[in-house]
């Protein structure tokens, strides 16, 4: 398993009935967490010191409590910083096990020692494209919600990277990859976090087992011949490490070479020791 364990503003405290403890900053969190099937014993004194917890409706969704909690706050990772907003559907606007995803391919564009150029699709609020613009490449970050994209630019803005190399387009990802396959553009790295379920701006349907394979051999289109990597995540039940390793395999490495991994990605747990799961990553690389 691949853990982000390089976080000082971020941990998971305790794990227990359906839900995780977590420390954002200063400000202690409770969110519902379908991997937590275990009842252990509720030790941590953060269970009694919560600052906003999420309640899950048994009709689907839920809401949030808030006790003593802005409405925004920021907190860092290495060398950058994001801006968290508790939203709907139990979401901070950060992923924070995608931090060993960012740690690797920084790593890769440091160690070009070339202008790299990085395509980021379904980029969200960013995570991904600040740290691989903060390592030194250009980064074009496509989402589909106009309000993600802002969120991204806040996060640039607070990171100091407002200046940096960053193209911020509101559009349909694979509409996006399409003409970009006309223009004849193409790209040293691929970064992918697509939703299980989504809609474009003009209502376009994405569903995840249906589209991603088709797509990660779309996109492999868009890769130029000294590229560099290519990653996908996933939060979709099915979608195993393997079934990703499966895909790269077939669509990128049979064609251009190189190698192919794939791994749960977690998160260590204070209280126990453990690492919670957080989802799968695949990542192709020379």
């Amino acid at each position: 398993m691949w853990i982000a364990d390089n976080w000082k503003d971020y941990e998971v405290i305790d794990t227990s009935c359906g839900e995780k403890l977590e420390r954002w900053g200063k400000y202690i969190l409770l969110r519902p967490d379908p991997q937590v099937i275990w009842n252990t014993p509720q030790k941590a004194p953060e269970w009694k010191q919560l600052n906003g917890h999420y309640h899950r409706s048994s009709k689907g969704g839920g809401e949030w409590e808030f006790f003593s909690l802005p409405e925004e706050w920021n907190i860092h990772y290495r060398n950058l910083t994001f801006r968290l907003k508790p939203f709907s559907f139990k979401h901070t606007g950060l992923f924070p096990e995608q931090a060993v995803n960012w740690d690797w391919f920084s790593e890769i564009i440091k160690k070009a020692e070339r202008p790299v150029k990085i395509l980021n699709l379904f980029a969200y609020t960013g995570g991904a494209t600040l740290s691989a613009a903060a390592a030194g490449a250009s980064v074009t970050h496509v989402d589909a919600s106009k309000g993600m994209v802002a969120w991204a630019k806040e996060n640039a803005a607070v990171s100091g990277l407002g200046d940096a190399p960053i193209r911020y387009l509101v559009d349909d990802c694979v509409k996006f990859v399409e003409r970009e396959i006309r223009r004849g553009n193409t790209y040293d790295g691929i970064i992918m976090d697509p939703p299980s379920y989504g809609r474009g701006p003009k209502g376009e349907i994405w569903k995840m087992e249906d589209s991603i394979y088709p797509f990660i051999e779309l996109s492999s289109k868009l890769l130029s011949k000294d590229a560099l990597f290519f990653l996908i995540n996933s939060y979709t039940t099915g979608l195993q490490p393997a079934v990703l390793t499966y895909m790269l395999s077939s669509a990128i490495a049979k064609k251009m070479g190189g190698q192919v991994m794939s791994s749960e990605i977690g998160i260590p747990v204070k209280e126990s020791g453990l690492i919670l799961p957080c989802g799968a990553s695949g990542r192709w690389m020379r």
